[in-house]
């Protein structure tokens, strides 16, 4: 989507000198971008009619546009955000940036290989810039140690592609909500492509792990597969509390009652192992009580922290497929990914490359009206928790026409609609009239806009 400079394709002459220093320096790790950037390709970027987002340009100006001016967000600097920075800054590329929240605790250093023993308790962010810094010259890496939903959309505006490394979904639902929302659009509704920040965004979990390719409004979002992630697993406190029946049970019953009982103003530190062998040694106690087994601390930690079990190769596979993206993203030099790519590792190496095609009624990224069939007697309240499921919003606010039917803050307007929580909907609303529904989980300018359709069997 981004204009190049154009240029002529090297001479021959030039192109014999460029082999043979490539075959006398083996070594200088830019002579092989070079010779991938400098020739002509019968599979450039324009080949690809579905994914097509320019023409490749070989010559020096496609090099220079690369190491200058493909300015790189990269989201986690965990176990696949530290492959995805080392292939980035091997890859030709010099200007990257990297947002991490955490902190280095021991447990990472199997896989983390940009950390070292000395360097646990250090912002993630940090020492992984510093550490690329140091070991490939010429890459400047800025770090950021917060949380990435501190930025607007003006911080994410400012660079050409975003690559995100991260185990979040919330997370990856933000990123996502942000790139759509910055998308501009003419007065006829077409897109503005110069407004169009690829997001290739990677996951692993033990030995899958998944690589995709998204142009927001062109392809399907990350909203669009959102129903392929489990909601996230809660339970019920009657079950945690009475009649344990999991291992997880005891575990969290440790972790949600006995610590506020016993610690009722210590918020709990799920990195501090202390805390952690103490929940653990309270869950194995009441899983003897109703004679369940299984209980490990491994499991503790997953439980408490959710954590999602990694394996380093995994993650240098999925990594290699996310920037392989980014440069054919920003050069222009071989066809795009469309758009979906699975790797699944567990019984033996298996991949397949699809195309994720766009939800209708998406959330984020859909034009047109959702449509919410219900019965007119349904109240306010649970007409919510239908959305809410649905579209697995966090605290949704709710407008018809101008008027406010409910807001979950500030506190003044909560008070002055909260009594619309009981109200029929059909007292709110009329057939056929639309509802816009913000969320913390949509930015931006992004809303939901839902058409009420009473129906009697709804």
């Amino acid at each position: 989507m981004t204009t190049r400079p154009a240029v002529s394709s090297p001479s021959p002459t030039k192109t014999r000198k460029l082999n043979m220093y490539v075959s006398r320096q083996p070594s200088e790790r830019d002579w092989d971008l070079h010779r991938l950037l400098l020739r002509p390709s019968p599979f450039g970027n324009e080949t690809n009619e579905a994914m097509g987002m320019g023409e490749f340009v070989p010559g020096t100006a496609t090099v220079d546009f690369l190491k200058t001016e493909a300015k790189v967000l990269v989201l986690g600097a965990g176990g696949l955000g530290c492959e995805i920075l080392k292939d980035l800054a091997f890859s030709g590329f010099k200007n990257i940036h990297v947002v991490d929240m955490d902190t280095i605790d021991i447990s990472n250093l199997n896989r983390q290989f940009l950390f070292r023993r000395a360097d646990v308790g250090q912002p993630k962010a940090l020492v992984a810039a510093k550490f690329i810094m140091q070991r490939v010259k010429g890459v400047t890496v800025t770090p950021h140690h917060c949380d990435l939903r501190t930025f607007d959309g003006d911080f994410y505006s400012d660079f050409r592609l975003v690559i995100s490394g991260l185990d979040n979904i919330d997370a990856r639902r933000f990123v996502n909500s942000v790139l759509v929302s910055l998308v501009e659009m003419d007065e006829d509704g077409d897109i503005d492509p110069s407004t169009i920040i690829p997001f290739i965004d990677g996951g692993t979990e033990g030995f899958k792990g998944q690589a995709r390719v998204i142009l927001p409004r062109i392809t399907s979002c990350f909203e669009c597969s959102l129903d392929a992630f489990p909601p996230p697993t809660s339970f019920p406190m009657c079950t945690i509390a009475e009649t344990p029946r999991q291992p997880a049970h005891c575990v969290a019953y440790a972790s949600v009652i006995l610590w506020e009982k016993e610690f009722p103003d210590t918020k709990m530190d799920t990195d501090s192992p202390e805390h952690m062998q103490w929940v653990y040694q309270r869950a194995l106690e009441r899983a003897e009580k109703y004679d369940i087994p299984g209980v490990t601390y491994a499991l503790t930690l997953g439980v408490v922290k959710n954590i999602i079990p990694a394996v380093a190769s995994t993650n240098a596979v999925i990594s290699a497929m996310c920037v392989n993206e980014a440069l054919k993203a920003m050069s222009y030099c071989s066809q795009t990914m469309h758009n979906y790519h699975m790797h699944m590792g567990a019984t033996g190496i298996y991949s397949h490359t699809f195309e994720y095609e766009k939800k209708r009624f998406c959330g984020v990224c859909a034009t047109e009206s959702h449509v919410l069939r219900v019965h007119p007697d349904t109240l306010l309240k649970d007409v919510i928790a239908t959305v809410s499921e649905t579209y697995r919003l966090k605290s949704p606010a709710l407008v018809a026409e101008k008027k406010s039917l409910f807001m979950p803050k500030p506190p003044s307007l909560y008070e002055a609609t909260k009594a619309n929580l009981d109200v029929p909907i059909k007292d709110l609303v009329e057939d056929g009239k639309h509802v816009t529904i913000t969320d913390p989980v949509f930015v931006g300018d992004i809303s939901l806009n839902l058409r009420i359709q009473f129906e009697l069997d709804a």
